[in-house]
């Protein structure tokens, strides 16, 4: 193809593309940034840079260094379509694909890319090591590679590991693997017409001879052997060099057998003995077995692939939720749009209507509703107004709102949550150690099975007997390939991880996921979990010679130095109240039992009957008022003052609207729940009624959490434990399956194997059903493969022959080895529409 590049007209008016005839004299120009690729109003007052007469307009002072360091990797884009030289700061045809840039000399190549852009895009050259990168199997994460190549267990080429960035391009796999197919079905095509035409009328082989026949199979089926299934007979080496025999191993040997058998017999025909021979004395090859097996097999690990890719839909979705820009205000009042990863902490950008908000941070002016249901799986919108927290990724409905950014880069709670599904789906699940043991035998015992049914028919079978032998044992072989059994965990994994994303539940690792959907006992906190986690104020009580202002001043002053919910509650309470309050020294917090320290010359202390029997403080003569305040469902916390009773400061914390329909879910799933808090028994069991919880545990420290989970484990209980604070961390370590409340610490997070986004209970109801499903679809695909393998080997075999006539041709066999993977893929994908409510 040739194309002017003169016809550039200095890179400014008109573009002309020699294959499609498109031309654009006198077109609107466009200005671009030449580095990033965004429109640029030239009147705006943007960064510019000057290069051989020309000036360059920029979209930030980033981008203009990068061109003035390197101008020449800035000046022209080579149109993926036609190959046409494009000028990058003048191209009206521009689009993005995974981050990647692509500038067009016309619409119509334009149109073309995006309707078929892997066709476009040149495979790419074989990966080299990335410094800091490791590499791993998706189906046996234990192998850990500082650079890629094959899996020594299954042959399986290595992925990266750690988050994909989305600039990777396309999978080179699936590219090698797709022009494979397309040559192999080629090839086989003929090959199968030349060789079964007579089934259908056409009389090919009659036409051109016998021998020319055979010769032309051998021409046809030689590259698909040689060059297309190189990749197979490569990993079935490493398979048996490894003594991991799997499913390559069984594809290797089946197509390497009937092809050299067919090499030798199309070669050397007189070496046969007679009994190879048919009525024409031609001795029967098998190429076409040999090749259309490699297309079959290749059709299948082209759709396996394309699934796989499909499986991380949920990462790239996520991705994708984070703006490529960012609005940032300056100093001076200006503002600029800025590539995010620009950003840094403490700027402040400005977040317009129908945006998304690009990074974590807090609103600093404006007033907005913001959609948070692509983080939370909830769709009510969100109020947002200064001081709240915005998180990135989330879309701004209909305000304006300035923010200042807190959390940038990997630290946002986008990109964790990336990190963490992207984890996931290369985790493993126990139960498939079953798989993997029964493929360590099933291999030898199909090569074996194999072996006899070649003797067998050898000896006993009808002539040419050697010919049936053959034929039986490459469908043995072919149609035992436990590809099928090696998909079923990870293939139901991965799009259960991606789908539980998109929904608030995130898994860390498969092996949460299976003990989740077998757990009988939940044990969930109070407050934040079943209730709002909002506190507020609501009884004041004091002691006798002490006001209400006094008591309230003294336990509001002491509790402006902890951070607890409830501590919060009595502040606003106080200061709502006018009630002014002094500072605090000493402050100390005595976990599980309450808070003390000095206010205004007084020691003071908070918290509950323990911590005042620790100070020795008699609070008898409250404590009838104190059971009437829980027998409320209220927290009644208790308030010293230089070592006597200062009255009782009461909270009550509302439950949550889904808390009630949430448990009957969970009770109808088959969990026990029981509510271990640290609060009074009489505010918990006042709750717990309500709600039909089976059993209360109040007054729990955090070492009793965990002794409350070791007693249940005693019992033969396998239970699942939630909770938000660093105190939950030690019983969320030690239960079964841990459950973090997204919207708690980052130790309890990192001691779960489960997290929710949004903490409350649906998220928990979400999280069961989804973990019963992918269980259910694990073992139903483990069923499809166990009975295939069952039932198709002996087939193959040839047992239905003495009775049926019916013998498995291996062409037959590859297609039904191939159809069981698809049928497995296909059954793991329904997960990802599975409604989670």
């Amino acid at each position: 193809m040739k194309h002017d590049h003169g016809s550039h007209d200095n890179g400014n008016k008109k573009h002309v593309c020699h294959e499609h005839g498109h031309a654009a004299p006198g077109a609107e120009v466009v200005t671009r940034d030449p580095v990033c690729g965004m429109t640029v109003d030239p009147e705006a007052g943007k960064p510019t840079a000057q290069h051989e007469g020309r000036t360059f307009h920029f979209c930030s002072e980033s981008c203009r260094e990068k061109f003035v360091k390197d101008p020449g990797s800035y000046i022209e884009a080579t149109d993926p379509v036609c190959g046409m030289k494009v000028d990058r700061a003048t191209a009206r045809h521009f689009t993005r694909r995974e981050g990647e840039a692509f500038y067009f000399c016309s619409a119509g190549c334009q149109r073309k890319f995006e309707g078929e852009p892997e066709k476009y895009l040149a495979p790419r050259p074989p990966v080299e090591a990335v410094a800091g990168v490791q590499y791993t199997c998706p189906m046996h994460p234990e192998i850990i590679r500082d650079k890629p190549g094959s899996c020594p267990i299954c042959g399986m080429a290595l992925e990266p590991m750690g988050v994909p960035t989305g600039g990777e391009g396309p999978n080179p796999e699936l590219i090698d693997f797709t022009r494979r197919l397309w040559v192999s079905a080629v090839l086989s095509i003929p090959l199968l017409l030349l060789t079964m035409g007579s089934m259908i009328g056409l009389q090919i082989r009659e036409w051109i001879g016998e021998r020319s026949a055979i010769w032309i199979e051998l021409a046809l089926a030689t590259p698909v052997v040689l060059w297309a299934a190189a990749p197979f007979f490569r990993r079935g080496y490493d398979s048996i060099v490894n003594r991991s025999p799997n499913m390559w191993t069984l594809i290797a040997i089946g197509v390497g057998t009937a092809y050299v058998y067919s090499v030798i017999a199309t070669l050397f025909p007189g070496a046969f003995p007679q009994q190879f021979r048919t009525h024409g004395g031609m001795v029967p090859v098998y190429f076409e077995a040999a090749a259309v097996i490699v297309a079959l097999v290749f059709l299948g690990q082209v759709l396996e692939l394309r699934a796989r890719e499909r499986t991380g839909s949920a990462i790239r979705a996520l991705l994708d939720l984070a703006p490529k820009t960012a609005r940032r205000l300056s100093e001076d009042g200006s503002e600029a749009d800025v590539p995010l990863e620009e950003v840094q902490e403490g700027d402040r950008l400005r977040v317009r209507p129908g945006d998304s908000v690009p990074v974590d941070g807090m609103v600093l002016e404006g007033r907005s509703s913001v959609d948070e249901s692509m983080i939370t799986g909830e769709p009510v919108p969100v109020e947002k107004t200064e001081g709240d927290a915005l998180t990135g990724g989330t879309l701004n409905k209909n305000g304006s709102l300035v923010m200042r950014a807190e959390r940038v880069g990997k630290d946002t709670m986008l990109s964790q949550i990336v990190e963490m599904v992207a984890k996931a789906q290369r985790s493993r699940a126990p139960i498939q150690g079953l798989a993997d043991k029964v493929a360590s035998y099933f291999v030898p015992a199909v090569v074996l099975v194999a072996i006899i049914a070649f003797v067998v028919w050898a000896i006993f079978g009808p002539a040419p007997s050697m010919v049936f032998a053959i034929v039986s044992a490459v469908s043995v072989l072919i149609i035992a390939c436990p590809c099928a059994l090696g998909l079923a965990t990870p293939m139901s994994i991965m799009t259960a991880t991606g789908r539980g994303a998109q929904a608030g539940v995130l898994i860390k690792d498969a092996e949460a996921l299976e003990r989740f959907a077998r757990v009988d006992t939940l044990i969930v906190d109070k407050t934040g979990t079943l209730t709002e986690g909002k506190p507020r104020l609501t009884d004041v009580v004091p002691a006798e010679g002490i006001s209400e202002d006094v008591l309230l001043k003294l336990a509001a002053s002491l509790e402006r130095g902890s951070e607890h919910p409830l501590a919060e509650a009595i502040v606003e309470g106080a200061l709502g109240r006018g009630v002014s309050l002094t500072d605090t020294s000493d402050f100390e917090a005595a976990t599980g039992k309450g808070v003390s320290g000095t206010v205004s010359g007084r020691s003071v202390a908070l918290g509950n009957a323990a911590m005042m029997a620790d100070l020795g403080v008699d609070f008898e003569a409250l404590s009838a008022r104190a059971d009437a305040l829980r027998a409320e469902g209220k927290t009644a916390m208790l308030v010293a003052a230089d070592g006597k009773p200062a009255g009782i400061i009461a909270v009550s914390d509302p439950v949550k609207e889904t808390t009630a329909e949430a448990i009957r879910t969970l009770h109808e799933s088959g969990l026990r729940i029981i509510m271990a808090t640290g609060d009074n028994a009489r505010t918990a069991q006042a709750v717990a009624s309500a709600l039909g919880i089976d059993e209360v545990r109040a007054d729990m420290l955090p070492e009793s959490k965990k002794t409350l989970i070791d007693e249940l484990h005693a019992r033969g209980a396998r239970v699942a434990m939630a909770g938000d604070g660093v105190n939950d961390a030690p019983a969320l370590a030690a239960a079964d399956v841990g459950i973090a409340m997204g919207t708690g610490a980052d130790v309890a997070v990192e001691s779960a194997g489960i997290t929710l986004v949004k903490g409350d209970l649906d998220g928990i109801v979400r999280a069961r059903l989804l973990a019963r499903a992918t269980i259910r679809n694990i073992k139903q695909n483990l069923f499809f493969a166990f009975v295939y393998n069952t039932l198709g080997v002996p087939i193959a075999a040839g047992i239905l022959y003495p009775v049926f006539g019916v013998l498995l041709s291996p062409m037959i066999a590859a297609a039904a080895m191939s159809l069981s993977s698809v049928s497995v893929i296909g059954n793991a994908l329904r997960l990802r529409s599975i409604a989670l409510r």
